[in-house]
């Protein structure tokens, strides 16, 4: 009986499954943005997928990212619990503002989504098409300002794309860095800019609400169900897409950076993160392990290229 007994408790010892790990996620930015609605699908999708108990998301803006990058490197370090979102944007801040820490300094897991740039007018805006828009830009380069997130990123290097490729000197753009996709959003709404530029997702919204008007995309071909010419079809050959991705905390060992990545792998294989991306309209371009970090580090180089072509760094 006593073998019996032994037997039966080790068997149901065995059959309890391994607990899910508890994370909290750093959104660099403020709320609204892509990189808080990142950190948000992922914590919903998670939870709701057993994925991880429980998870936490955490706002740090400022500067790109940059800001909540060098806390979360230093404080989180060792940590298999803290993970970051971050991006293109983030890689063009890091060399725009000379920042001190960089991707290097956490651990890329995944590179997670990719959306093509929108630009915007208000609904009230004179401006019906992209091409009145870059008549207006080559007339007076300050007179156009520009609503978009912070200094370096995508949304700038947007502009700054747009406006060489329109033979505007893009030093002499008038853009407006915002620190999250809120306020930006605000400032297009309150007419207080006279585009915007941002991700087709945080757009969408206001553009099907009928509060905002869309000019054109940055995609290399008209994209199914938006009614927005690309730039290259109206002329300006600037083709850009925004990618997001994960990392996690610096000084981890092999085992630590193998769970989450493969918690991270579970994500993006779900039903329920693949729903969301389908709903905001965000593409999976989930890449992992030695083919991100070398993708990334082809980015970062293409991306100091480029900020040195519009003046951005020296």
């Amino acid at each position: 009986m006593k073998m019996t007994f032994l037997a039966c408790l080790m068997a149901g010892v065995m059959a309890v499954p391994a607990l899910a790990a508890d994370y909290t996620i750093m959104a660099p930015a403020g709320p609204g943005g892509g990189w808080d609605q990142t950190a948000r699908t992922m914590q919903e999708v998670m939870q709701a997928e057993g994925i991880s108990g429980n998870v936490q998301v955490q706002n740090v803006p400022g500067a790109g990212g940059t800001v909540g990058l060098a806390q979360f490197a230093s404080s989180a370090a060792g940590d298999p619990s803290q993970l970051i979102v971050g991006g293109y944007v983030m890689v063009g801040a890091i060399l725009t503002n000379a920042s001190p820490v960089s991707l290097a300094d956490v651990t890329p897991i995944a590179r997670l989504t990719g959306e093509y740039e929108a630009i915007v007018v208000p609904a009230a805006s004179p401006i019906m098409s992209i091409a009145e828009l870059v008549d207006a830009l080559k007339a007076d380069p300050g007179a156009v300002s520009w609503a978009g997130g912070s200094a370096g990123g995508a949304d700038h290097i947007t502009v700054g794309l747009l406006a060489k490729a329109a033979g505007v000197d893009p030093t002499k753009i008038n853009y407006i860095a915002y620190s999250g996709g809120g306020e930006a959003l605000a400032a297009i709404l309150g007419n207080q800019v006279t585009a915007g530029v941002s991700s087709l997702g945080e757009f969408l919204p206001q553009v099907q609400a009928g509060t905002m008007r869309l000019l054109a995309v940055t995609s290399d071909a008209r994209i199914d169900g938006v009614d927005a010419p690309t730039l290259v079809e109206s002329g300006l050959d600037v083709v850009l897409q925004n990618w997001r991705m994960v990392a996690a905390a610096p000084g981890l060992d092999d085992a630590q950076k193998a769970a989450i990545a493969a918690d991270i792998e579970k994500l993006n294989a779900s039903a329920g993160w693949n729903a969301a991306l389908a709903t905001k309209g965000w593409a999976n371009t989930y890449l992992a392990g030695a083919d991100f970090d070398a993708q990334l580090a082809r980015d970062i180089e293409t991306t100091g290229g480029i900020l040195k072509d519009i003046g951005l760094v020296k």
